[in-house]
């Protein structure tokens, strides 16, 4: 053997031993069979709704749909891996992109009267995030208290004195798995991070989705708004939930409970489960995932509620790293004739997942799941919606992180109501993406077949 030929020999050996612990790995969910259990039981606004009350919110769900029975083969099992209340009597407004999500926010920040929670994994020194940190210091000082949790590694790029000034001013900020273990409060664990995106306002007002603090999200994405910049770069495309309702005091437990497991300080005696009056007609479920549980609950009710599709199956998701589960659940759906339509980026800011998801195209093509890639745009949505009366919409991807490593954040949104804007906005995503194509895919070129050979062997770590 030439000795110029064996190290690359044995790189290529060690990334092969590699690829293959990843295709050994566990599974990482329950199993999803279908169940028996008790009947749904809804959540309103003054407690726990009667049987007959759930069971007529649920038929005229199911009844203002398409002929589908999602409900009654999905509900019972979401139920039984989520654990958290499904909730009636919300109402939900669809956020798309960074200006009408920021100023969303912000019209609360300002109405704000008695407390505002604050979770995110980016936090900018910017002009976003500098506007943001101003409003919440604002309102801090009108006697609104503040409390902020970020992520260490969301935020390494963020001067230590962007946070010191807002601990200055009365900010409870809390810093998630601290980088530095001399600094962190409880077990160190360098991979889990905190990737939730969440703002309440009041404990009646609550702000989810996939949108961090930061100035990349400044321009919108459709149409002539997403030309490139003068700076070059392109428009980033998120989608965003703003919430009132009962729903809102499920979100503020979980808030309060990742503050709680980090330990953070003792925080203010605020009112944060205020009685809440129904605001409007949308049953939704907060769904909390964090890598200390068996599995994730986000993932595997997304995997109940894929297996229950008999119409359609509309995902859109920045970080496509599929697991052998999920390209399961997509090939059954399709080959039992469900439309299943895949929008995915066609550039990103990370590399390695990019490619890393590519290399599954060509197997899914050939399963029958149609694959776009959106142009124009930076796309981060994370958006899922079946047959089209079951929706989420938060801050987990399609890849491992989120599945093993990250806490992560999402709403289900069940009803043709929401369900219709839902698809409109995936329509809109679809009009400007370009349709992978089976046979000029499978000649695509050598370099692009390495880059996603190469990035394959790291998705468990991506």
């Amino acid at each position: 053997m030439p000795k110029s030929i064996a190290p690359l020999i044995c790189v290529v050996g060690v990334l092969i031993l590699a690829l293959a612990s990843c295709m050994s790995l566990p599974t990482i969910v329950p199993d999803l069979a279908p169940r028996r259990g008790p009947a749904v039981q809804l959540q309103g606004a003054r407690g726990p709704l009667s049987a007959e009350q759930s069971k007529a919110i649920l038929e005229r769900l199911a009844s203002g749909g398409r002929d589908t029975d999602i409900f009654a083969r999905h509900l019972a099992l979401e139920e039984a891996i989520v654990g958290s209340p499904l909730t009636t009597g919300n109402h939900v407004q669809l956020l798309q992109d960074g200006p009408a999500t920021y100023q969303a926010m912000m019209t609360a920040i300002q109405g704000a009267r008695d407390h505002i929670n604050m979770e995110t994994y980016i936090l900018d020194d910017d002009e976003v995030g500098q506007r943001f940190a101003q409003a919440l210091i604002d309102k801090q000082q009108q006697g609104v208290q503040v409390n902020l949790i970020r992520d260490s590694v969301g935020t390494i790029g963020t001067p230590a004195a962007f946070f010191q000034r807002l601990s200055d001013n009365g900010i409870r900020v809390l810093e998630f798995n601290p980088l530095n273990p001399m600094v962190s409060r409880t077990e160190w664990e360098l991979n889990q991070r905190d990737h939730r995106k969440l703002l309440i306002v009041d404990g009646r007002t609550a702000f989810l989705g996939g949108i961090n603090i930061s100035s990349v999200y400044s321009g919108g994405s459709l149409g002539k708004r997403s030309r490139p910049r003068a700076d070059g770069s392109v428009a980033w495309r998120d989608t965003d939930l703003q919430l009132q309702g009962p729903v809102v005091a499920e979100f503020q437990k979980l808030f309060l409970a990742t503050w709680e497991a980090q330990k953070g300080d003792p925080l203010a005696g605020k009112d944060y489960f205020p009685r809440l009056e129904n605001a409007g007609r949308q049953v939704v479920r907060a769904i909390g995932s964090s890598p200390d549980e068996p599995y994730s609950l986000i993932y595997a009710t997304l995997l109940s509620a894929i297996g229950s599709a008999e119409t359609s199956v509309h995902l859109t998701n920045a970080y496509f790293v599929p697991d052998p589960q999920l390209l399961a659940a997509l090939e059954a759906a399709a080959g039992r004739g469900v439309d299943v339509k895949l929008i995915l980026p066609s550039q990103t800011d990370s590399w390695l997942v990019f490619h890393a998801g590519r290399r599954y195209y060509g197997q899914l093509l050939r399963a029958g799941v149609k694959i776009y890639e959106r142009r124009g745009a930076i796309l981060h949505s994370k958006t899922a919606l079946i047959d089209g009366v079951w929706a989420t919409v938060g801050s987990t991807n399609l890849d491992w992180r989120s599945f093993l490593h990250n806490y992560e954040l999402n709403a289900v949104v069940l009803g043709t109501e929401f369900g219709s804007q839902v698809q409109a906005m995936f329509k809109k995503d679809l009009a400007e993406s370009d349709a992978i194509v089976l046979e000029e895919w499978e000649r695509r070129a050598l370099h692009l077949r390495l880059q996603e050979w190469f990035a394959r062997v790291w998705e468990y770590w991506l």
